[in-house]
């Protein structure tokens, strides 16, 4: 599909945010287990004083629709379970998400266990997104404690990491995992997860270029 790039940025596999998507191993939770995920291609305003989550659009392939990111959201509790994509309730298509790397090889691996049930898997989460997408609400809902909210996600991150990090690779790798190493890993990531945190919150309260004709207008 052709979008307008003058007023809207793309997207795609390209972006930063869309590559570290892909190549995080510490996504496959959200991607894998939570169904968290990101679609293929999203579009963002470029202009507007909205913060970015207001600004980011989710266009079906199939018909052409802007989903709003409000409608796969937390406030409308549908931002998890979208194992298989974004459900599109105007023409009841499935739009791609873009998969997580380190969730391929899981998938992989783990075919002989779940393959000879996928159709069925997925036709029986289909039939159940028409009534997760009624009575939503796409008026975005500013949340009344941010600082919490970031603490709790940075929080959250960091702790995935280690456990990722310190536990989980060294028996994969079938290394040792030492006191030092754990002891060493609390610090490291506890800071590193409240950076990534706090730089998630100002990435999505950012806001977007001044409107042009307004700005000509006043001056």
């Amino acid at each position: 599909m052709k979008y307008d790039k003058s007023k809207y940025k793309i997207w795609d596999w390209k972006s930063p945010v869309i590559l570290h998507w892909i190549i995080n191993p510490g996504v496959v939770i959200s991607d894998l287990f939570l169904g968290q995920t990101m679609p293929k291609v999203m579009l963002i305003e470029r202009e507007g004083n909205k913060p970015l989550f207001q600004r980011s659009f989710t266009p079906c392939p199939h018909c052409g629709e802007l989903h709003s990111a409000v409608k796969y959201s937390a406030q409308n509790k549908t931002a998890a379970k979208n194992w298989y994509g974004f459900y599109c309730d105007k023409c009841t298509e499935i739009i791609p998400a873009q998969r997580n790397l380190t969730s391929l090889l899981v998938l992989l691996v783990t075919f002989p266990l779940w393959g000879w049930f996928a159709k069925t898997l997925k036709q029986k989460w289909l039939n159940k997104q028409p009534e997760r997408y009624k009575n939503l609400n796409l008026d975005f809902r500013e949340e009344k404690n941010t600082t919490k909210n970031w603490l709790k996600f940075g929080l959250s991150w960091g702790l995935l990491m280690y456990i990722i990090t310190i536990l989980i690779m060294p028996l994969i790798n079938q290394a040792e995992i030492t006191q030092r190493s754990l002891l060493t890993g609390i610090p490291l990531w506890l800071i590193g997860g409240l950076a990534w945190g706090y730089t998630m919150k100002i990435w999505m309260n950012k806001k977007g270029k001044a409107n042009k004709k307004l700005t000509s207008t006043i001056n």
